[in-house]
């Protein structure tokens, strides 16, 4: 009955993740074309959540990754799966917070990772696993996604340089919504899945189900799409702000080429397996977008923290998986430590949702500047 109560801790934990993961990553779908002004910010908000709970169908190669390629699901238990997911939420809400668009999905590894190490040790963790599936793309995507948006706006550079502006921006504004619309079908179909692999995993480890690492059962394809598409249309302002007009100040040839390179590299990363950021991804392919039409169109002061935030969030989200995991371990293997750190949780993001989650307005009139 006890272990009953971690893993139904554990699972509304792991959606709460997912509903962050959705509007703390909003941006990276939707950022570009609010500030071309190829779509009202709402209704880019509402395509993108759609999309996202449709993306999560597609594929489950991610979630077999997160499931039983990056830790010892033999070894791993709901407790520690639950620190795991505390330290991914804390990181989510810290960056959010500043307005920096970091990686929900390298938070939930390092997390889970930390919180893993603290209770097992370095036997918990799946070496070979981790490079090859999570640290090695990660420094591929942004470079892979940079090329792919520097070229696609030289060449449409090249394509219309001749013609009028306007009907240009129009058409673009156009494609911005094919784009967008890909581009959030990706975001679902690459992070949605990594929530089904953190319930399934503590799933395996509750013994509810059976194997190293079964498919998602569907109630928790459903419930991990459902909060990712609830988090996308809650709307992640402050980091649609830093992504639509911080980095670049972006035209609508620009915008287009970014949704694109951004989603082909991730589709191609669902299709691998690799739960790769979505963020690195749409954020290189902004940087190549502006730098390839001029290099100080970049505010790369700004591009810096973003980077130093992407460095730091392993080893942060780790550190706060491991704390997590010793604080819960103090009251026992029962259900008690969760629940406390549970309803310190929720009294921490009633506090901060309360006060900067919905500041659309704002946006607007950033967007529109």
């Amino acid at each position: 009955m006890e272990s009953d109560i971690i893993l139904v801790i554990v699972v509304v934990t792991a959606l709460a993740f997912d509903f962050t993961n959705g509007f703390h990553d909003t941006a990276n779908s939707v950022a570009t074309s609010i500030s071309t002004r190829a779509l009202a910010p709402k209704t880019a908000v509402g395509l993108a959540a759609i999309l996202n709970f449709a993306g999560a169908f597609i594929s489950l190669k991610v979630a077999a990754t997160i499931a039983g390629g990056i830790v010892d699901a033999q070894i791993v238990t709901p407790t520690v799966i639950f620190a795991g997911l505390i330290g991914a939420i804390f990181w989510n809400l810290l960056t959010w917070y500043f307005g920096l668009p970091s990686s929900s999905s390298h938070a939930l590894i390092g997390g889970v990772v930390g919180a893993a190490f603290a209770a097992a040790g370095a036997g918990a963790i799946k070496g070979a696993g981790l490079l090859e599936k999570v640290i090695v793309p990660a420094l591929v995507a942004p470079v892979v996604a940079f090329l792919a948006a520097g070229m696609a706006i030289l060449i449409a550079y090249r394509m219309v340089g001749g013609l009028h502006p306007g009907p240009v921006n129009r058409g673009y504004r156009l494609g911005q919504i094919a784009s967008l619309s890909l581009l959030s079908l990706s975001h679902g179909t690459n992070d949605a899945q990594k929530t089904m692999g953190i319930i399934t995993l503590a799933l395996i480890a509750n013994g509810s189900l059976a194997g190293a690492s079964p498919d998602p059962p569907l109630w928790v394809i459903v419930s991990a799409a459902s909060a990712i598409a609830l988090g996308t249309y809650s709307g992640g302002w402050r980091i649609i702000r830093t992504m639509g007009s911080r980095i670049i100040k972006m035209d609508p040839a620009q915008g287009f080429a970014a949704q694109t390179g951004g989603a082909a590299v991730l589709l191609t990363a669902a299709h691998l397996g690799f739960p790769l950021s979505t963020t690195h991804s749409i954020t290189g392919a902004v940087l190549g977008a502006g730098a390839a039409k001029r290099l100080s169109a970049v505010r790369w002061g700004l591009a810096g923290n973003i980077f130093l935030a992407w460095v730091l969030t392993l080893p942060c989200a780790a550190a706060v998986g491991a704390l997590t995991f010793g604080v819960t371990n103090v009251f026992g293997d029962g259900a008690l430590g969760p629940l406390l750190v549970s309803g310190a949780l929720l009294a921490l993001m009633g506090v901060v949702f309360g006060k900067r989650l919905q500041r659309g307005p704002a946006l607007t009139t950033a967007g529109s500047a």
